[in-house]
């Protein structure tokens, strides 16, 4: 008798799926992560620019980082949509592809900005690429993997971002002398990645089925987004989409400005261009030691307790870290110590979407729906980091505005009680 292969073996066609989805978002990372590090840099000499070269304050840093930042999540939250849809009717593999190289070109592009609104609209078309490559690398992973393993891939895959947050410290870390935007050209290299997901992954089985009876059927492009507000869907949408918004907006209204942080501490005052921006690379790289963490452990803590519970460890982590880092003044030191507990519940919260979304939707709707409910939220975050511009310029500090935009993982600890629990449940065909 010949023994049946055992389906909770992991293949190595499963392990290359990850690698490479894992790898397109090391380069998601550390693409959408070169702006946060470099903002105070380039907005200075894009700013000072200007007519009569007048003197760039931090207020004004803040003010037109915050709009920047805001553009970004506009454009995220459009490509996440628009690349979710496609993803399910034209395929994950061509999907991966396409908003691979729209992410790569124009992060290098942004090196050629000669004024912010510039670098503003580079940002946004870049951010078309980052939003839709999620979607896509989700559901392929998801629907790859098998069922007993989907939630420690998707902690794997979204320790990606940790990995991005490295690489993009590690060349401001490397490149600080060469200037902003050099930086910025390091982000075509995510290209080379798209090369490989076109001669290594195919489509998965499940879409290929799926798809070939929605042929059948004759569904329309168009149709797929309504779906996911109706009948027993609505509800898993308007979770999954609120649960996100609270995620992006805590991490871009305040997380995301640790760099900003860092550089307008005490210690950093009269330290010379150079050794602020080594104190800034290394702030980042330990808030990713947390992150990394975090990303790792939902998994395993997800199977065993359930996906609500984890989420609220993170939202109420988040809600107190932030001020506790934001608001008091503390040593360069301090900082550095307490940034991997941030890390941990801010940016660990985010494993739990791949991980939690596709397990919402059936095949022929899985990235419309995770694409919709991850990144639709963006459009309303997006007045995180203008808002936090704003609050700072009306309260006085950059610690009083990050501290108020903690609230916000409040609403994440309310919306969770109608989240439906998916533990222990198989991905819906």
């Amino acid at each position: 008798m010949t023994s049946r292969p055992d389906p909770t073996k992991i293949t190595p066609y499963q392990w290359l799926v990850l690698f490479v989805a894992w790898l397109g978002w090391v380069f998601d990372s550390m693409d959408a992560t070169i702006y946060a590090i470099v903002l105070h840099p380039a907005l200075h000499d894009l700013l000072h620019a200007g007519p009569g070269g007048a003197p760039v304050s931090d207020a004004d840093i803040g003010w037109y980082g915050g709009i920047i930042f805001s553009i970004f999540l506009i454009g995220w939250a459009i490509g996440g949509v628009l690349f979710g849809v496609v993803a399910d009717y034209f395929g994950r593999t061509k999907t991966l592809i396409v908003t691979i190289l729209i992410y790569a070109v124009f992060t290098g592009l942004a090196a050629l900005s000669e004024t912010w609104w510039h670098l503003a609209i580079y940002r946004f078309l870049t951010a078309l690429g980052v939003g839709g490559e999620w979607a896509a690398g989700a559901a392929i992973v998801a629907e790859v993997w098998p069922e007993e393993k989907r939630a420690k891939a998707a902690g794997i895959l979204q320790s990606a971002w940790a990995v991005g947050f490295f690489l993009a410290a590690a060349g401001n870390l490397l490149l600080r002398g060469y200037g902003w935007r050099v930086l910025f050209l390091v982000g075509v290299l995510p290209a080379l990645v798209a090369l490989l997901v076109r001669l290594w992954v195919k489509e998965p089985e499940r879409w290929v089925k799926a798809r070939a009876l929605e042929l059948q059927a004759g569904t329309a492009l168009g149709v797929k987004l309504p779906e996911i507000f109706r009948g027993d869907l609505l509800r898993p949408t308007l979770v999954g989409a609120g649960l996100a918004f609270v995620a992006v907006f805590g991490l871009w209204g305040a997380t995301n400005w640790t760099a900003t942080l860092v550089r307008r501490l005490p210690d950093m005052k009269g330290l010379d261009a150079a050794t602020v921006a080594t104190n800034v690379s290394y702030a980042i790289m330990w808030l990713n030691v947390g992150a990394l963490a975090g990303y790792l452990a939902f998994g395993p803590l997800a199977d065993r307790f359930g996906r609500r519970p984890v989420f609220a460890l993170m939202c109420a982590g988040s809600f107190v870290m932030l001020p506790v880092i934001f608001l008091v003044p503390r040593p360069y030191e301090q900082v550095l110590l307490l940034l991997p507990l941030l890390g941990f519940f801010n940016n660990g919260i985010f494993s739990g979407f791949p991980i939690y979304l596709p397990e919402l939707y059936p095949t022929r709707l899985r990235a419309t729906g995770a694409g919709f409910c991850f990144n639709a939220g963006r459009v309303l975050a997006a007045v995180g980091p203008f808002l936090t511009g704003y609050l700072e310029q009306s309260l006085g500090s950059l610690g009083r505005a990050a501290s108020a935009i903690a609230l916000i993982y409040l609403l994440g600890l309310a919306i969770l009680p109608f989240a439906p629990e998916t533990k222990g449940r198989p991905l819906p065909d």
